[in-house]
């Protein structure tokens, strides 16, 4: 019997503009842009998963149905590097939640603490290595 199982090769990014995108991707999760074929452009190959992004005829319209989690130790500085290199915050998000942002082209990704996180049924965030106020 051949084997059926399946695993996740590639997140590919679909963008009007692959090369900014795939350098901004590049700063914030430092891994070098290491190829590009045909419409593509790849990052460094991590952990088994590479990330590609691939030129699309139109721009992103809508809310992401799948979205990018980064880990930081410190969040509020991963914001103000991620918004340094052309990202921002995005506005909606009630204090207690993720920190929501969103690349150059408008697709979301949250930046979420290392270490444990419990959430309660709202999906807001109680960070269980920290005291509370901080």
């Amino acid at each position: 019997m051949a084997d059926s199982s399946a695993e996740i090769n590639a997140l590919v990014v679909d963008a009007t503009d692959p090369e900014r995108l795939a350098a901004f991707w590049s700063e914030v999760l430092d891994r070098p842009i290491v190829g590009r074929t045909g419409p593509y452009v790849w990052l460094r190959r991590e952990n088994g998963l590479v990330l590609g992004f691939q030129r699309a005829g139109t721009s992103k319209s809508g809310k992401n149905r799948m979205h990018v989690d980064i880990a930081s130790p410190d969040p509020a500085a991963a914001q103000r590097r991620i918004e340094g290199l052309g990202g921002r915050r995005l506005e909606g998000y009630e204090d207690g939640g993720f920190l929501v942002m969103a690349d150059p082209e408008g697709n979301e990704f949250c930046v979420i603490p290392t270490g444990p996180v419990d959430l309660d049924d709202e999906g807001r965030a109680h960070y269980l290595d920290r005291p509370p106020g901080r």
